[in-house]
């Protein structure tokens, strides 16, 4: 018997294709093939703990999408505008045959082409049902080992760990030498036990799960969702950049007249607040499109997964940047305030003006 009886490697690539994606008209457009995707815990959990507007999934076949490199495809829209293209396949075998698989699907160029291409074609189907359609896609990939059964059936978590650390460290950085025992002991400390035999190890761009089929799929549905929110703040975090910079060259080279009319900074006020006001909307709902409180395992593994992946780097950034924008919003619409005193001022004195030439003229008595 294989030391790995059974396992699954599954990676994510995920797309950040549009702003918005309306599920109900995609459903109706994949047809049958298409499901309204639901979180399954992997223990008991209240009935809340669910997807606010649950992603479509479908599996490939039903789009026409072949396997790719003897993975099997499936796809899974999220309302906010994110595509993830899963990548799966089943293992069995022995520890040195496992890290080989690592060494060639961490970063692997082909196949992330591959998927990039599925993801376009894909996207390009279905462009009527997104609002505010990228033209270049923002990218993430996560790369996961899934243990299910070893050759030791009783095999605990800390017993996995004494047998099986250097082999587990190695599949995580897709090394092919042997790692220092600093960086073992740096990669293994952030784990999760829920059970005395369950264990997952997520880092930046890889996970490691030894679980039931029911713990990995839970454990895999978050990785999914963790790595859909880094997406959609990277977005938020490249358009703020985009966008102070414009506004920041337009307030400080204001037009001639700005300083009189008030025009250039009532437009830009204008724009910082639509713009603030569709960001602050976008995060909420990408913040609670699953709600995890009340399932223990779940809120703590998505907490470490989002640790790992600097998810909260990300957030503070956009919230940063926000604050930012509405800093420039009130300094704007300041400068609105003044702008219009200066051009009230500018009335009158032309009144008191056209008033003394009429009076020198006899006009006026």
């Amino acid at each position: 018997m294989p030391a790995i009886a059974a396992s699954t490697v599954t990676i994510f690539y995920l797309f950040e294709i549009a702003d918005q994606v309306d599920l109900v008209a995609l459903r109706a457009a994949i047809g049958a093939g298409a499901a309204a995707a639901r979180f399954q815990p992997k223990s008991a959990a209240p009935d809340y703990v669910q997807y606010a507007a649950p992603p479509v999934v479908v599996d490939g076949e039903d789009l026409g999408v072949a396997d790719i490199d003897g993975f099997r495809p499936r796809i899974k829209f999220f309302d906010y505008g994110v595509l993830s293209l899963a990548l799966s396949k089943p293992f069995a075998g022995d520890w040195p045959q496992f890290i080989a698989l690592s060494q060639l699907y961490v970063e692997n160029d082909d196949l992330e082409r591959c998927a990039a291409d599925v993801c376009r074609e894909v996207a390009e189907r279905f462009a009527p049902l997104m609002q505010g359609r990228r033209t270049t896609f923002l990218a993430e990939d996560y790369l996961v080992f899934c243990v299910n059964a070893l050759d030791d059936s009783t095999t605990t978590a800390d017993e996995l760990m004494a047998r099986r650390g250097e082999e587990i460290a190695l599949l995580l950085r897709g090394e092919k030498h042997a790692l220092s025992q600093q960086e073992q002991t740096e990669l293994l400390r952030n784990r999760l036990s829920y059970l005395a035999d369950d264990l997952v190890i997520p880092t930046w761009n890889t996970a490691f799960v030894y679980d039931t089929e029911t713990g990995s799929h839970a454990a895999l549905e978050i990785f999914e969702f963790a790595n859909s929110q880094l997406l959609e703040f990277r977005h938020y975090d490249d358009l703020l950049d985009t966008q102070l910079g414009r506004i920041y060259t337009t307030l400080q080279h204001p037009r001639w007249y700005d300083g009189i009319t008030g025009r250039g900074y009532i437009r830009a006020a204008r724009e910082l607040h639509s713009l603030f006001i569709d960001v602050n909307e976008l995060t909420d709902r990408t913040e609670n499109a699953l709600k995890m409180v009340g399932d223990i395992y779940a809120a703590r593994l998505f907490n470490l997964t989002a640790a790992r992946l600097g998810l909260a780097r990300w957030k503070e950034s956009v919230h940063e940047k926000l604050k930012t924008l509405d800093d420039i919003y009130r300094f704007a619409v300041e400068q609105v305030a003044i702008s219009r005193g200066y051009l009230l001022e500018l009335t009158i004195i032309l009144i008191l003006v056209v008033e003394l030439v009429l009076f020198f003229l006899g006009i006026m008595r």
